[in-house]
């Protein structure tokens, strides 16, 4: 079974989940395999700088990822593009895709997506909690502290119904760094 193959999707699996910034028409929890959720990506803007990177999601190969699948309008399609370009394309470490997405109800449909460059400089690797804890416990950058971004990932995570075990425990860690300082 498929979505309406002339329906434009885009598959959000961090901050663009609660704060697409784009107006869409309607919003579902899917699935998309072959990548997972991961702090894979070191942040030079928004969570660290290039002295001292934080972290911040990337869909990263393996798994798979729930997230939320927002349909456009036809006609907002050009305007939605440009707009995720320059959110999500600011130093190009993530690589935009489209790819399959499955629906609770086993639908299918294709979605604009943005997943890490794994050759790209600002790619990190195979974190440990307890690494990407110590990294997100201390680094900030122009949209704030890093520990916020993490914590505040999980806490709507939780809100749309999905869990996220990895995650949840680098939340653990980074408020027992913090707390422990």
């Amino acid at each position: 079974m498929t979505a309406d193959m002339d329906e434009f999707w885009v598959f959000g699996y961090g901050s663009l989940m609660w704060n697409p910034g784009f107006d869409y028409d309607r919003r579902e929890i899917v699935t998309l395999s072959g990548f997972h959720r991961a702090l894979c990506i070191r942040s030079w803007v928004h969570r660290g700088t290039q002295d001292s990177p934080g972290l911040v999601l990337g869909l990263d190969r393996g798994g798979s990822c729930k997230g939320a699948a927002f349909r456009v309008a036809p006609e907002m399609r050009p305007a939605v593009v440009d707009y995720l370009r320059e959110r999500e394309l600011v130093t190009n470490v993530y690589q935009e895709r489209t790819l399959s997405i499955r629906f609770g109800d086993g639908r299918r449909a294709r979605a604009l997506t943005y997943t890490a460059d794994r050759n790209h400089m600002q790619y990190a690797a195979g974190l440990s909690v307890e690494d990407a804890a110590r990294t997100c416990a201390t680094a900030r950058g122009k949209s704030g502290h890093n520990a916020d971004y993490v914590r505040n990932t999980v806490d709507h995570l939780k809100e749309l119904g999905i869990r996220d075990h990895w995650m949840e425990a680098v939340a653990r860690r980074i408020d027992a760094l913090l707390q422990a300082s």
